[in-house]
């Protein structure tokens, strides 16, 4: 054996970014093309399922105030997702820092999720009116218990021997936190983070929902009221694509913070 066969490169076999990104949008294209010829072939209503092309021609000519609605929402939930983000991570260093607190606190944050969006975001904006306060707290409400939990679990994932170690030279509860139990952690939040992003963007167009001038929820609403069935399948499109969007970053900066983790 050759050490040329020894030293091959290790990505080698494996797709890039660019190459996985490229095979998505291949199988796009075929499942569009396959929605297209289908409703076609079979004559199916548009008042039913219209065809891809006229979605994108109704997604072409409202471009301006689709473009603006996409803005609204993914700024919503991007704010919703970060105060998540930093209240579970908050509270799952809490837990397991005091096991009493997890105790009297963590069955209510599972008796939180149990109770359905709609009752109480309505409440959320009785309280913060209907200005983009109230969908970000509502996506902060969906996108924070996930990393909650796997922030509590990942801390707990470390070694009491690694633990004993630094302490032994000298570290203390904030230096042992900061250099061995969140690097620990970091894969299981992120992992979190990535559920997260979904029900951050559910959150978001929810509260639209409740009360709002623009945004994907209110696209939705008003095509699903006007029965403009084009309208209503741009609105799904565009909030598949933009929720899509927002994971593909969490990825990406995954891939740059957690950089030892072949998972990530």
């Amino acid at each position: 054996m050759s050490a040329a066969t020894v030293t091959a490169d290790p990505t080698a076999a494996a797709p890039g970014v660019a190459g996985h990104a490229a095979i998505q949008l291949i199988a796009l294209a075929a499942m569009l093309a396959l929605w297209e010829v289908a409703v076609r072939a079979l004559d199916v209503s548009p008042g039913k399922l219209p065809p891809p092309s006229a979605v994108f021609a109704t997604m072409w000519t409202g471009r301006v105030a689709l473009a603006g609605a996409v803005g609204t929402t993914l700024y919503e939930a991007v704010l919703g997702l970060a105060a998540g983000i930093a209240f579970g991570v908050l509270s799952g260093i809490a837990f397991s820092r005091f096991r009493m607190l997890e105790r009297m606190f963590l069955p209510y944050f599972v008796a939180s999720q149990a109770v359905p969006i709609i009752a109480f975001g309505a409440i959320i904006v009785m309280w913060f009116g209907n200005g983009v306060a109230s969908k970000a707290v509502i996506a902060m409400y969906l996108s924070f218990f996930p990393v909650a939990v796997n922030t509590l679990s990942g801390i707990r994932r470390v070694n009491p021997d690694e633990v004993g170690l630094l302490r032994t030279f000298g570290a203390g509860t904030l230096e042992i936190l900061w250099k061995l139990q969140l690097p620990t952690a970091l894969p299981a939040i992120f992992t979190a983070v990535r559920l997260a992003v979904g029900l951050a963007m559910v959150g978001a167009i929810v509260g639209e929902w409740f009360g709002a001038s623009k945004g994907l929820g209110v696209v939705l609403l008003t095509a699903m009221f006007d029965n403009h069935v084009e309208q209503l399948w741009a609105g799904i499109l565009l909030t598949g694509v933009t929720g899509t969007a927002l994971f593909a970053a969490v990825v990406l900066l995954q891939r740059k913070v957690v950089w030892w983790h072949a998972g990530g």
